[in-house]
């Protein structure tokens, strides 16, 4: 099962116990509620049998949850980058500033901000709505993602003004993650609030959200399309909001007719796009992030699921939620204790860690160890590693620039740190600050080291090999899912002596 870990402290995953979580949602055994366990359980043998790396996942029905599983090293405490599942977030945000009068779906982007309009501005970018944010017809011809802001330093709301219109907004869409900072700047314009202060109170506290984070951008402003990190729980959570009509414990959080706005095709009539929400086949509709982080709510069958994973697209995952999963929607309880006990041990032995990594030998060990290499120049700047082999763990270093880098993998085992190492092209423009690090290393063979560095935050799994010919060093690294590289440039060096 999963385990807890130190912050600060590397540790063995394999000696601590799952943590027992309280989120506050109510638990049931699935066949109480018309869940088929069995065909959960090929649902899930579905997705393994097809190499699809699913993280988490969460399954809730009639008030209850009634499956649910976690990956080694994925836990249910651990907190997760949702990408863009912070879109359906600032949904909520723009929803409710509506209801209080803050804003109307018909106001004018650039008069939020007349500083930052340029002075050439044309009718198109004068025309653009709240509205055509919320829908993103915003006239872009192309996608700008949240790793190209994250990449900017300067100010984002001046940057959006500069993107190119090719049509008149309101009218064709193209799905951008510019038009979605855009709603958080204009929240805070209108509320002096960032978006997560102004959504706390209102739909994180009622909903038990705690613990959660929200990026800051150079212009005090949360992201609005990205950034945010939070539980599969809290996922959840968002998905079953909506499919109770915005209604949480008796409680209006959000007004019925934004739910149902926002979860319903906008614009022409073959969109697939609402506020924020993808519109879904058979009547579902998804919050749903980059790699697989989902909320689907599936309202004729009172299901929503809640999906964190590693993979490329989401499309991938259609057909099974299709064919597999709602499947086990049954139209009635059926007090199947049988069932509910094999799907409780499939998750029992899904969530289960690996087998132990064969550490291996070489005799270059001793020999390499507490050596540091410096690297040829490259354009990452990387200008020395090093590797101290140590207490069954292999601690690897990288000094850059911005100062030393450190990962501790264990040999033979499972350690798990917090880390720096630099790699924000590989991980979606991301950069780790104290990050937490789940890492093993191998001797491969005589000459080749392999590593895999694991940030269970994420979607992101890192595979490094070191190879050692003679006095000579090559590093090679690449990550298993990314919006753009999935390998660095392979790194030269020699020892120094």
């Amino acid at each position: 099962m999963q385990r807890m870990s130190s912050d600060d402290e590397p540790s063995d995953t394999h000696e601590a116990q799952m943590p027992v979580i309280d989120d506050g949602l109510l638990r049931a055994a699935p066949s109480t509620v018309g869940i088929d366990g069995d065909q959960v359980i090929v649902f899930l043998d579905q997705l393994e049998s097809a190499g699809l790396d699913v993280h988490s996942f969460m399954l809730h029905r009639h008030g209850r949850v009634v499956a649910e599983g976690w990956r080694w090293p994925y836990r249910a405490d651990r907190l997760r980058v949702l990408h863009s599942v912070a879109k359906s977030f600032t949904a909520c945000a723009i929803g409710l500033a509506i209801e209080e009068g803050l804003l109307s779906l018909r106001d004018k982007v650039v008069n939020f901000f007349p500083d930052d309009v340029p002075a050439q501005a044309n009718d198109w970018l004068r025309a653009m709505t709240v509205q055509d944010l919320l829908t993103m017809r915003t006239g872009h011809g192309s996608e700008v993602s949240g790793s190209v802001w994250r990449n900017i330093s300067t100010s984002w709301t001046a940057e959006f003004f500069k993107i190119p219109l090719v049509c008149a907004p309101g009218t064709r869409y193209v799905y951008t993650s510019a038009a979605r900072y855009m709603l958080s700047a204009i929240l805070t314009k209108v509320t002096g609030q960032t978006m997560h202060a102004y959504l706390q109170p209102r739909l994180f506290e009622p909903l038990g959200i705690q613990g959660e984070r929200w990026s800051i951008g150079p212009d005090g402003v949360n992201p609005g399309g990205n950034g945010l990190t939070a539980r599969t729980a809290d996922l959840l959570k968002l998905g079953v909001l909506h499919a109770q009509g915005g209604v949480w414990n008796g409680r209006r959080i959000l007004p019925r007719h934004w739910v149902n706005e926002s979860t319903r095709a906008q614009g022409e009539p073959n969109s697939t796009y609402g506020y924020h929400w993808q519109i879904r086949p058979v009547g579902a509709y998804s919050a749903i992030g980059v790699f697989v982080q989902l909320a689907t709510v599936f309202p004729e069958h009172g299901v929503t699921l809640a999906l964190t994973a590693a993979i490329d697209k989401s499309a991938t995952l259609l057909p099974y939620l299709q064919q597999y999963l709602i499947p086990s929607f049954l139209a009635a309880p059926t007090q199947n204790a049988a069932a509910d006990h094999r799907l409780a041990k499939r998750i029992h032995d899904w969530e289960d860690p690996p087998s132990t990594p064969v550490a291996g030998y070489s005799d270059l060990q001793s020999a390499v160890t507490d050596g540091t290499y410096a690297i040829e120049p490259n354009e990452r700047g990387v200008e020395s590693v090093r590797l101290i082999f140590e207490d069954e763990a292999c601690r690897f270093q990288l000094c850059d620039a911005n100062g030393l880098h450190e990962i501790r993998a264990g040999l033979g085992r499972w350690l798990e740190s917090v880390t720096d190492m630099p790699g924000q092209d590989l991980h979606h423009g991301y950069t780790f600050e104290h990050e937490p690090v789940v890492a093993a290393a191998r001797w491969v063979d005589t000459h080749n080291l392999e590593m895999t560095w694991i940030f269970p935050q994420t979607a992101f799994k890192d595979t490094v090999r070191c190879t050692f010919e003679g006095d000579r060093i090559t590093v090679s690294r690449r990550v298993n899912v990314n919006s753009g590289l999935l390998s660095h440039p392979v790194l030269t060096g020699s020892a120094k002596h």
